[in-house]
């Protein structure tokens, strides 16, 4: 889980670990319905996707344990840290990802929290497979070996 402040209201928060435990197969850009302190909050970079996971009831897509830290100068009307939040995304779309949720072994992940230009909030959301331990195995012997040849370059 990383956070990336390129601008002074351009976050981007990151969950490191998905990449390494899923497979992506198809990536979706998701809106999300939050509160004004979550979005105060979620532009001061005090978010975390590393717990979070991503359902469907009743035809929506819910997103849970999404973290999301109280603002600070937040008054009686501050939010819930971890509360279920709604995301949206084209009907199509949605029709998509519940069909192909139904087979063996898929699931939806979120990758990405970020401010857009337009300055709302987006969540990048991926369907996703688990990888088995030798994919694991074997995406860490090609981290290691793109390293290694990185550190060659740089030498000549």
């Amino acid at each position: 889980m990383g956070i990336r402040k390129t601008k002074e209201h351009d976050v981007e928060i990151i969950n490191r670990k998905a990449g390494f435990e899923y497979r992506f197969l198809d990536t979706f850009e998701a809106g999300i319905m939050l509160h004004g302190t979550e979005v105060k909050s979620i532009r001061k970079g005090n978010a975390n996707l590393r717990d979070a996971y991503c359902f469907f009831r009743k035809g929506e897509l819910y997103i849970k344990s999404l973290f999301i830290a109280e603002y600070e100068h937040g008054n009686m009307f501050n939010h819930e840290s971890r509360r279920t939040r709604k995301l949206l995304l084209k009907r199509r779309e949605l029709g998509k990802l519940e069909k192909q949720l139904k087979e063996k072994g898929l699931t939806i992940v979120p990758i990405r929290l970020y401010i857009n230009e337009r300055g709302l909030a987006k969540l990048e959301i991926a369907l996703a497979q688990g990888k088995k331990v030798y994919d694991k195995r074997e995406s860490i012997k090609q981290k290691d070996v793109n390293r290694d040849l990185d550190r060659i370059k740089k030498m000549y």
